[in-house]
């Protein structure tokens, strides 16, 4: 096959598919069309999802800012002289009801964001605070199971609380054992087992409390550097002597 046969059958075929290719261009401009519609409408309603829960974050960062405020403001109980323009409360108590329905109002309208489930976990320390205990526990029990593992593991601690204060030590018992075995960058396992030793003191249970402390301080027995939940287990393990009575300590 000459040189100029070849060419003329490159032509024709490049020719042909071509055509074809203008052909089903023609035939399928519609769906061509509507599919590149529906690409460009899913970035757009993406776009706009982003631009819409930046607003709604950057809303929920402010409300909680100010529930925060309440929940930091000073108490001063009836009598106390305060610096004019100064916001008090009477009471514990009184502060965290008020700063509790702003936690509220933002974990209720703000729950997807980070402030929101943030304040979720406030109202419920807020909810322990004013003595309102059934509500502070199923709030925390939200949180607690929730899938963000750092503000999960806050809330067990302030639920073991709850349990230690109404009577139910083996339920704080088993939270501890569970933020021991499954150790978070907020609660680390020497935090969770040092409650867990003072809860058995608590009890009058020394023997198992010497073993929890000894056990925390045998974890940091070969590193340089002890960890402030070592550090503390040894001065339990061997508290210092009391000096002569009379003089100060």
């Amino acid at each position: 096959m000459d040189q100029q046969t070849k060419a003329a059958l490159k032509q024709d075929k490049f020719v042909t598919t071509t055509t074809h290719g203008l052909e089903w261009a023609s035939e399928h401009r519609r769906t061509v069309i509507l599919n590149s519609a529906i690409v460009l409408g899913a970035i757009l309603v993406l776009v706009l999802g982003v631009v819409i829960y930046n607003k709604r974050a950057d809303a929920a960062s402010i409300d909680f800012g100010a529930a925060m405020q309440v929940f930091q403001t000073p108490v001063a109980p009836p009598g106390q002289v305060v610096p004019p323009g100064v916001k008090t409360y009477p009471t514990d108590a009184e502060r965290a009801k008020a700063a509790n329905a702003l936690f509220l109002g933002v974990a209720n309208k703000y729950g997807l964001t980070p402030d929101g489930r943030v304040a979720r976990y406030f109202a419920g320390l807020t909810y322990l605070e004013a003595g309102q205990n059934q509500s502070a526990e199923d709030t925390l029990k939200k949180v607690a199971g929730s899938w963000n593992s750092d503000l999960a593991s806050l809330a067990k601690v302030a639920l073991a609380q709850l349990y230690r204060q109404t009577g139910r030590d083996a339920q704080a018992i088993d939270l501890y054992n569970q933020l021991t075995a499954k150790p978070t960058a907020t609660v680390p396992p020497g935090l969770a087992q040092l409650q867990l030793g003072e809860l058995y003191e608590a009890e009058g249970k020394t023997e198992l409390a010497k073993a929890v402390y000894a056990k925390l301080q045998d974890q940091d027995k070969d590193k340089t550097t002890k960890s402030p939940a070592a550090a503390i287990a040894k001065e339990k393990l061997n508290p210092a002597p009391a000096g002569p009575p009379g003089l100060a300590q």
